[in-house]
């Protein structure tokens, strides 16, 4: 029976997997210089059917690394961090850079994600 279980999680990854890699495939052409900086100017708001495609995709839980944007000073600083995946571990910040505004550090993970979508 236990085996079945396992089989049966091991065909799910796969299937998973290679819906995830034609997701990636479909959404890189929507990522253009004009996407991205529609996402700049304005990362929560109303936004175009591209913009639109790939956020979904970005908050899907997905192979993506799991990013997170924490407070440092109360209404003055956000610095963005990469979560461990350990239960009870802190998120571990992904470099030095702080922004003056929730929305700045908000497109720094939206670019951190393109990144990654573009090269996987």
């Amino acid at each position: 029976m236990a085996d079945t279980a396992s089989s049966s999680a091991d065909r799910n990854r796969i299937a998973f997997a290679r819906w995830d890699k034609r997701m990636r495939e479909s959404l890189r052409p929507l990522l253009t210089k004009k996407t991205i900086a529609e996402h700049k100017r304005d990362p929560v708001g109303i936004h175009s059917d591209a913009l639109d495609r790939v956020l979904n995709y970005f908050r899907r839980p997905n192979l993506l690394d799991h990013y997170v944007i924490v407070c440092t000073r109360p209404f003055k600083q956000w610095r963005v961090a990469r979560m461990t995946g350990v239960p009870g571990q802190a998120p571990v910040f992904v470099d030095e850079r702080a922004y003056n505004s929730e929305a700045k550090a908000a497109h720094a993970v939206f670019l951190l994600r393109v990144e990654q979508t573009m090269r996987d």
